[in-house]
């Protein structure tokens, strides 16, 4: 893995824009074994170390139903990342791709998405696997995972409704 601040070879970068705020609430924080990029997996896998979704007031009610889901969608803000890469080597072998072909972490807008699979609720805590990140990591949003999610609202006309396809160029 490449120094956190080294541009390897044929990787782009630019000026950022000056950040807007978008609003966003950090829900919590995750505990994870691993304390740097170095050490961090390439992808989480849902047999890998349990890692712990702790989430702060006042939002530990929005946990509520939680656990009748045994994969969630985990969204983080990866926090040490660079925001700058817009063509990234992932083999660090010259060959680029545009950031946004690629799950890097290095990307304008850090947010990290992982599916995990809930070991079980202890209180505000989730123990999951699957997970990708720091420890100390912020914790941005829990959803279910949507293949297993069955909407809880009655069905509207528009969620049925199929747009035709753009004309090719």
């Amino acid at each position: 893995m490449a120094a956190l601040s080294k541009i390897r070879p044929n990787e782009v970068a630019v000026a950022c824009p000056p950040p807007t705020d978008a609003g966003l609430v950090f829900i919590g924080v995750i505990r994870t074994p691993w304390a740097s990029r170095q050490e961090c997996p390439r992808q989480g896998r849902q047999d890998g170390p349990i890692c712990r979704l702790e989430v702060h007031e006042p939002w530990i009610v929005a946990l509520d139903g939680i656990e009748e889901y045994q994969l969630i969608e985990v969204l983080y803000w990866l926090h040490e990342s660079r925001r700058d890469l817009v063509r990234q080597s992932p083999g660090n072998n010259g060959a680029t791709r545009g950031t946004f072909s690629i799950r890097s972490p290095a990307r304008p807008n850090p947010i990290g998405t992982s599916v995990a699979r809930l070991v079980r609720r202890e209180g505000p805590t989730l123990l999951v696997r699957g997970l990708d990140c720091l420890d100390g990591t912020p914790l941005l949003d829990l959803k279910p995972d949507r293949t297993l999610f069955k909407p809880l609202a009655p069905l509207q006309p528009e969620d049925i409704e199929t747009q035709p396809a753009p004309p090719a160029d």
